[in-house]
């Protein structure tokens, strides 16, 4: 299926740093969820931050969030939330891991050092999919259910803008955007993704996996 979804960006600068604000809608002209937009600073390929954790819960056999975006050297909790057991694995290129059936905390973090799509799955249950997006910069929003996000504390410069989706084919084409002291600018940017459907889990009785 082929969406062709519509980002309209707002920022200023009114102080040294801007906001940028971002909707996406789909081809059916509703908001697109889950679609992250990043900004990554021309100066430097990576900007250092202090270490970050960020947490994804296994709640009714479903990965919540669905899509997070991190950036380059956040560690990462999977708490299983679910009565039954899970088997949390990666065999993305950007981090390969597995953590083997459990129940409440997980007996680790997972150190994502490596930027890149990395795609989860539970060895369980096969319908289970979520994306962690790692990034360099510290510089990025994913859109809420009503398809906006916001990018703040943005300082002057220029900077590479890349919007993705874990479900589009065709990426974006990436745009350069130049953010100067005082001003104050509107762009709008269309681009096309082909979404496919998520897989639909079976009903709680029919999962008798409880470890």
């Amino acid at each position: 299926m082929r969406a062709c979804c519509c980002a309209a960006l707002l920022w200023s600068t009114a102080t040294a740093a801007a906001v940028v604000e971002v909707s996406i809608v789909d081809q059916g002209n509703k908001p697109l969820a889950d679609a992250v937009i990043v900004l990554q600073p021309a100066a430097a390929s990576r900007v250092r931050t202090k270490a970050q954790r960020a947490v994804i819960e296994q709640i009714d056999r479903e990965f919540n969030p669905f899509v997070s975006v991190v950036q380059t050297g956040t560690t990462v909790a999977l708490p299983n939330r679910d009565p039954l057991l899970h088997h949390v694995f990666s065999f993305s290129k950007a981090k390969t891991f597995e953590i083997k059936l459990y129940r409440g905390e997980a007996p680790r973090d997972v150190l994502f050092d490596e930027p890149g799509v990395v795609a989860l799955g539970c060895n369980i249950h096969d319908w289970m999919e979520g994306y962690v997006l790692v990034v360099d910069s510290p510089y990025h929003a994913k859109t809420g259910s009503q398809g906006n996000a916001r990018v703040a504390n943005l300082p002057a410069g220029e900077y590479q803008v890349w919007f993705w989706h874990p479900h589009q084919r065709k990426p974006p084409q990436q745009q350069t955007l130049r953010v100067l002291q005082n001003d104050k600018r509107q762009l709008t940017t269309r681009f096309e993704i082909e979404k496919r459907t998520r897989r639909e889990k079976p009903p709680l009785q029919a999962d008798n996996y409880a470890g």
